[in-house]
């Protein structure tokens, strides 16, 4: 297995997925192992064994649902392809079966006959605007139930952790796209405002390795440059003050970041190598040694940083939200409960950084619509002219989410919605009065949605937060 981890096709993952990767074939080694086998000795028939197991075996208490499968299954057939390989010879036959299918791009490529066609992720969940900001109130900032700071909270980097969250939840990124970011890639405000301000992420941090322009509304650009010059600092401060960031050997100090259509980092390690790297091919691993000459010594690059002023690792933002969510548990349903199914509202609202992304699309398709129907008033045949050459809503959604094909946007972000008449549900919507904020006759569209809708979280009034 050591040359297997070393070999070509499993460096070239990305960190999360190697993680991921191994994890899940130790899973498998471990079914085989109770069954007397080897990795090397197994055949089709354990492959669809463990897949009875894994989603549904009585036996099992924790089935996983079509996707977890899926991506257990590519793991698999990463490992066995590589080892099947002539130069390799571990196994004389893959023990994956596949069928050729038709892609995307309309090639015919080989994909596994147990992939699970119907896949839908256990982490799909969007939270309404009001659902959300009673999540940061008393997950990430420490509210009671009736909405008033409690006493004994004592938050860790509470301004990192929501500033992070809004960036999330206003931007559409992806958790390691949002948790790599540089302090210089972040949108600076400026003096004659603006809604949104636009920055650009990096093509190595995004899933589809495509740069693309990201929009961060105003008060979440404000909430960053106030963390970065208050506890961001001071970390900062502490970590210099006890000579962590000398102690570092594989910092890399940048003189200088020429700007236009290619970026380029100039930078110059501890030896005294100089050398230089491409901003958009900078991978999370490669952002996280860039550091600049402060006035009182090196200090990360990388914006969001822990407690010892060292780069926050992406994964460990699944630890904040999971604790966020917990405190919401424990404040807003003591007794455990968190979902009310069969109306839409929740006592406790639960979120992942993978769902304030969802949670975006949903928003913003909504208000995409909203503008189009109620703001602008256009006729049916506008609309139609506004979307040959504007593009219709959802391929708005789908362009900002940095997704290849609609169909992915429609299937796993907006299911819920896919099939709802949003004109029919904003028909319904108080109009906006002049100087009226957005969330009020939203509000009232994303409660029907809540109710009509399956996964979409929302709160009932008497439990919003004032």
């Amino acid at each position: 297995m050591a040359l297997y981890f070393s070999s070509r096709p499993f460096s070239g993952y990305t960190r999360e997925t190697k993680r991921n990767y191994t994890t899940d074939l130790c899973l498998f080694f471990n079914f085989l192992w109770l069954r007397g086998k080897l990795w090397t000795q197994a055949v089709e028939s354990d492959v669809e064994s463990f897949q009875f197991w894994r989603q549904e075996a009585e036996g099992n208490p924790r089935h996983v649902g079509g996707a977890k499968w899926n991506r257990e299954l590519a793991a698999l057939n990463s490992l066995y392809e590589w080892a099947v390989k002539p130069r390799n010879a571990f196994i004389l036959h893959n023990p994956i079966e596949t069928r050729e299918v038709v892609g995307q791009n309309g090639n015919v490529v080989a994909a596994p006959v147990l992939k699970d066609g119907d896949a839908k992720s256990s982490n799909v969940h969007w939270l309404t605007p009001r659902a959300y900001r009673r999540w940061v109130e008393v997950g990430l900032r420490g509210y009671t139930r009736e909405g008033i700071p409690a006493p004994n909270w004592a938050g860790r980097l509470e301004d990192r952790n929501v500033a992070y969250a809004n960036l999330l939840y206003s931007s559409g990124m992806r958790r390691l796209e949002g948790a790599s970011l540089l302090t210089f890639e972040v949108p600076a405000l400026k003096l004659e405002g603006g809604r949104y301000y636009v920055g650009r992420l990096a093509a190595a941090v995004t899933r589809s390795k495509k740069s693309r322009a990201f929009y961060a509304a105003a008060q979440v650009v404000g909430e960053i440059e106030s963390y970065a010059e208050s506890s961001r600092m001071l970390v900062i401060r502490k970590a210099q003050a006890a000579g962590r960031y000398e102690r570092l050997h594989e910092i890399r100090l940048v003189t200088k970041v020429t700007h236009g259509p290619r970026r380029v980092v100039h930078w110059c390690d501890r030896d005294g190598v100089a050398g230089q790297t491409d901003l958009d091919l900078a991978t999370a691993d490669e952002r996280m040694r860039f550091y600049t000459e402060g006035p009182r010594g090196p200090e990360p690059l990388w914006l969001w940083l822990n407690e010892r002023g060292l780069p926050f690792q992406p994964h460990s933002w699944e630890n904040v939200f999971a604790a966020a969510n917990d405190r919401c548990r424990k404040v807003l349903a003591p007794e455990g409960k968190r979902l009310a199914v069969m109306s839409g509202i929740v006592e406790a609202p639960y979120l992942t950084p993978h769902g304030c992304r969802h949670s975006f699309a949903l928003y913003m398709l909504v208000v995409l619509h909203h503008l189009m129907d109620e703001r602008f008033g256009l006729t049916p045949e506008e609309r139609r002219d506004y979307r040959l050459l504007y593009g219709d809503a959802w391929r708005m959604v789908q362009d900002l989410l940095g997704h290849a094909n609609r169909e992915i946007t429609v299937k796993h972000y907006l299911a819920p919605v896919a099939d709802l008449q949003l004109r029919s549900l904003l028909a319904t919507a108080p109009g906006m009065q002049a100087g009226q904020a957005a969330a009020g006759p939203l509000d009232t569209v994303f409660a029907r949605l809540a109710r009509e809708a399956e996964g979409i979280q929302d709160i009932d009034d008497r439990m919003a937060v004032a």
